[in-house]
């Protein structure tokens, strides 16, 4: 395996059970009703290199109030477009598992690759291209005001579509998400997720990330979020080093 993607290509098909109104809000616990589509747009940079803007897209429909499907991509561009790669796409599928009054639970799995179209080249390329399997769990307790939940992911990345030999990674995340609505307009978000690589022969593996946001609602179907992120990397020897900086950016989630 020439190169490797080691963060989670499914992550954004974590949609989830929300409240009984079923506002759109950024809510951990959030997926769409039955028949309904919805969108995910964000922009991302850090303070470190302004010049480099992260867009990703996420677009999914529920077939029923417990199985929603999506697709989701992502690009990079450095110094207004001069150089652009497309970096991600995936398709995944959401299950609710449990619904029991405040308690939910939803298990999902999605299959994405890597580098579609960058450096130049495309995904038909074997020397760029990765292919990263996803399953995961997430579960937790939501009431009109707040809304806790963590979940649990698990990836197996490799160069070949396939290929489940010894030359593929295997990745867990864990994280914790908690959601307040400060009011019908405004809402604040926090969390801490740690992803790490499984395979013994990969050393200092494993970073944790904070998020710190808030969310204004123009409405039940219509959001806008920024937010703020500070990562922190194992170094090997139980060390850990703070990273430089900070990530900053923006989203715009809609349901119709």
């Amino acid at each position: 395996m020439k190169k490797l993607v080691l963060t989670s290509l499914a992550a954004v098909f974590a949609v989830s059970a929300a409240q009984a109104a079923n506002v759109i809000n950024d809510n951990p616990l959030y997926r769409p009703d039955q028949g309904n589509f919805y969108s995910m747009t964000g922009l991302s940079s850090n303070t470190n290199s302004t010049t480099t803007v992260g867009l990703s897209e996420e677009f999914g429909y529920g077939i029923t109030d417990r199985l929603a499907v999506g697709i989701a991509t992502s690009m990079t561009e450095n110094n207004w477009f001069d150089q652009s790669d497309w970096d991600t796409f995936g398709i995944g599928v959401n299950y609710r598992l449990l619904d029991m009054n405040n308690w939910k639970a939803d298990v999902y799995g999605s299959y994405g690759l890597g580098y579609v179209w960058a450096y130049g080249a495309s995904f038909m390329d074997e020397d760029l291209t990765q292919y990263a399997w996803n399953i995961g769990m997430r579960a937790g307790y939501i009431t009109e005001a707040w809304t806790v939940a963590g979940h649990v992911e698990f990836d197996y990345v490799n160069s070949e579509s396939f290929n489940w030999g010894d030359d593929g990674l295997h990745l867990i995340s864990m994280g914790l998400d908690a959601f307040f609505d400060l009011n019908d307009s405004w809402s604040l978000l926090a969390g801490a997720e740690y992803t790490g690589i499984m395979d013994d022969r990969v050393e200092n593996a494993g970073t944790w990330e904070g998020k710190l946001g808030a969310n204004y609602n123009m409405d039940d179907n219509k959001f806008l979020g920024i937010y703020m992120t500070k990562e922190m990397a194992h170094t090997g020897a139980g060390q850990w080093t703070i990273a430089d900086g900070f990530g900053f950016g923006a989203k715009f989630g809609i349901q119709f």
